[in-house]
């Protein structure tokens, strides 16, 4: 695995310095927003540098309002960092329409952490291991409850996380999502059960707690589990994903700047194609 924690971006210091801006979905479950400005902190310890949060919904600052407040005070450039896990709904249609019509320079807009289905981020798998160790209980198969899509596309990248989570515990592993999308975390458990699984664990494949979270939680009691784990939040592999996420971004908009003339659009997908340029079998372990 890349440390890329060890090796933060420069800062050159006063109002040019780049700012890193996590933009989370939010909740009207206050929990989500706490998780957030945990994950920030921790981003913020590792890189040295400044670092805000924004959402997509249900909590404030908005993305607009905090790119304004950043603009206004002379900051840039910025580079917005989605703590979202799949290319769904509010990576395709929310994350866009936050971000149109900046107010002053483009900012430079990362990859979802969880961007490649093909072959899931070994971080990702890691810090899932984490918080189920946290439970500190035995179990002999795993529920990977995620908040559902009707886009296939990020349900086979949920299925695909499942898979891996299975391969690296050497266990039975199945996806199980909160809404739209089938089975549900507790049909999930119960498809383990009767392959022969006896004490099952959820592994809660989301960010923070939210609406989402509590369903996954209640489907997965009602099924009879022997522990649910915490969201992925500020654990260590999030800091070390969120900061490779920055300094990919900040090496490409660089290198753009350089072999080109005029301005250089931000792309939500620049770093991740970048990425898969360099390493077309995924992201290094």
């Amino acid at each position: 695995m890349t440390d890329v924690i060890k090796a933060p971006l420069r800062q050159v210091g006063g109002s040019g310095a780049s700012t890193l801006l996590l933009l989370a979905h939010g909740s009207i479950d206050p929990r989500a927003q706490e998780t957030t400005r945990a994950l920030a902190r921790a981003v913020e310890l590792s890189r040295a540098g400044r670092v805000e949060v924004a959402y997509l919904r249900h909590a404030r600052p908005t993305a607009r309002r905090m790119l304004r407040t950043l603009a206004d005070a002379g900051h840039g450039p910025v580079v917005v960092v989605p703590l979202l896990l799949t290319h769904a709904f509010h990576a395709r249609v929310d994350l866009p329409r936050a971000l149109c019509d900046p107010p002053a320079q483009p900012p430079i807009v990362t990859s979802v952490l969880g961007d490649s289905p093909a072959a899931p981020d070994r971080r990702l798998v890691t810090a899932l291991r984490r918080r189920l160790a946290e439970l500190g209980v035995e179990f002999d198969a795993v529920a990977l409850a995620s908040a559902g899509s009707s886009d296939e596309g990020a349900c086979t990248s949920v299925r695909a996380m499942a898979s891996a989570l299975g391969a690296d515990l050497g266990l039975p592993c199945l996806a199980g999502f909160a809404s739209t999308a089938s089975p549900t975390p507790g049909e999930a458990v119960e498809q383990l059960r009767r392959a022969g699984a006896r004490r099952i664990a959820v592994a809660s494949y989301c960010f923070a707690p939210g609406r989402l979270f509590r369903l996954a939680a209640e489907s997965s009691t009602a099924a009879g589990v022997v522990g649910i784990s915490e969201p992925l939040g500020d654990a260590p592999e999030l800091v070390g994903l969120v900061l490779e996420r920055f300094h990919e971004a900040r090496h490409e908009a660089g290198t753009a700047a350089r072999t080109s003339t005029g301005p250089t659009p931000a792309t939500i997908d620049d770093a991740s194609a970048a990425r898969r340029r360099r390493d077309p079998n995924g992201p290094a372990s």
